[in-house]
């Protein structure tokens, strides 16, 4: 298994950015990463302010997939999810959702101990370990770290966790996938700016999938999948979301485009990812028995 350390870091996806590394298909590979501040915040005595807002959500990479081409699916199954012992928080003055009500910058060092994520005293939160970055060279100009997009890039997306797998659109010769900004714990929404960032270790598992594509990532895990789309706004991203969904699954199927979106209707879950990046991620999300139901196995 290779391993790719942190002194290898992107702050934009891009097709100009030189490749630290090759994989092949069927190749595992371990990705060290900084948290989303680049490690720089140690504890709550420092300014926030003061930091280099420059280094900020380094994502790992990029590594080159032979044989990913333009117009392929690149496969990412993330075999396992580390982080480190202590994560930190941070909000403050035009940041967030409560951004306005705010009269400074704060933060918060959350130690991580057995398995929780010690809020304060009286609060112990469990962990949902996930990947905030992560995606593909985009299409076109680079994109910001911090940005979410077709390619992948800032989703902060909880589903991203240890056993899922994600199903990038290629836009460039080689993909040249990244990752970055773990979080010990995050809840849908992201509403402060950030969760419980934290560094650590992705293992993930890489493969090509030829012959199909998709405009959107798409995640799948044992409970379903979901389309992820970000947009300017939450109604335009999951109304982009049902319907490449729907256009997903109708080939699959002997369904008319009416009763299709019946069924996600009464089965499908629009889900919100975060809020508060340059561009909202939301979900569209279809449970696993519905596909099994259909004998339905995407990219299989």
């Amino acid at each position: 298994m290779k391993t790719l350390s942190t002194n290898k870091v992107i702050y934009s996806f891009s097709s100009m950015n030189e490749p630290v590394m090759r994989a092949k298909p069927g190749d595992t590979v371990a990705i060290d990463t900084y948290d989303c501040f680049q490690n720089q915040i140690q504890s709550e005595e420092q300014e926030v302010s003061a930091i280099d807002w420059n280094e900020i959500n380094p994502a790992t990479g990029p590594i080159f997939i032979e044989g990913a081409e333009i117009g392929d699916l690149l496969k990412v199954t993330i075999d396992d999810l580390e982080i480190g012992s202590q994560g930190v928080m941070v909000t403050g003055p035009g940041l967030g959702v409560m951004g306005h009500r705010m009269e400074a910058m704060e933060s918060k060092i959350v130690p991580i101990k057995d398995g929780k994520a010690v809020f304060n005293e009286q609060l112990e939160l469990p962990l949902n370990t996930m990947i905030g970055v992560i995606g593909v060279a985009p299409e076109g100009a680079p994109v910001s770290c911090g940005t979410p997009g077709a390619h992948g890039g800032n989703m902060d997306t909880k589903l991203i966790t240890k056993g899922a797998t994600l199903y990038f659109p290629v836009f460039a010769e080689g993909a040249l996938f990244a990752l970055g900004d773990f979080h010990a714990a995050m809840g849908d929404g992201e509403v402060s700016v950030s969760g419980i960032e934290v560094p650590g270790r992705a293992t993930v598992t890489f493969d090509v999938i030829k012959g199909t594509h998709s405009k959107y990532p798409i995640l799948q895990n044992e409970d379903g999948f979901a389309l992820l789309v970000s947009a300017m706004t939450l109604d335009e991203a999951i109304k982009i979301a049902v319907e490449e969904t729907i256009d997903l699954l109708l080939p699959h199927t002997d369904m008319s485009v009416s009763e299709m979106t019946m069924l996600m209707s009464a089965a499908g879950e629009a889900q919100i990812s975060q809020v508060v990046d340059p561009l909202v991620t939301a979900r569209f999300f279809v449970p696993q028995h519905i596909l099994d139901s259909l004998g339905i196995k995407l990219f299989a």
